[in-house]
């Protein structure tokens, strides 16, 4: 590899915001944040999600009620009738 043009790739560790998980692998990203982890300070990146939280991976996936939201929207909005045309 030439010197001086690739990211350093370092251990890092990935904390899954939903659930707390924490992964520990090499990565190139850079972050200002660290953690202690079995005795050495590790650079750390917080994710919104991970297999730790994804519905997929879980099992928890929700089911969406789009009968009764269709139901709201015609309450609120009610439905419209079509107007004659002049002919």
């Amino acid at each position: 590899m030439r010197k001086g043009i690739h990211p350093e790739y370092r251990t890092v560790v990935f904390r899954d915001a939903a659930s707390g998980a924490l992964y520990r692998t090499r990565s190139t990203v850079v972050t200002n944040q660290t953690i202690e982890l079995d005795g050495e300070m590790l650079p750390l990146v917080v994710v919104d999600i991970s297999a730790a939280s994804h519905p997929f991976w879980t099992g928890n996936q929700r089911v969406l009620d789009t009968a009764g939201r269709v139901e709201r929207f015609n309450q609120r909005y009610g439905t419209r009738t079509p107007r004659p045309r002049k002919g």
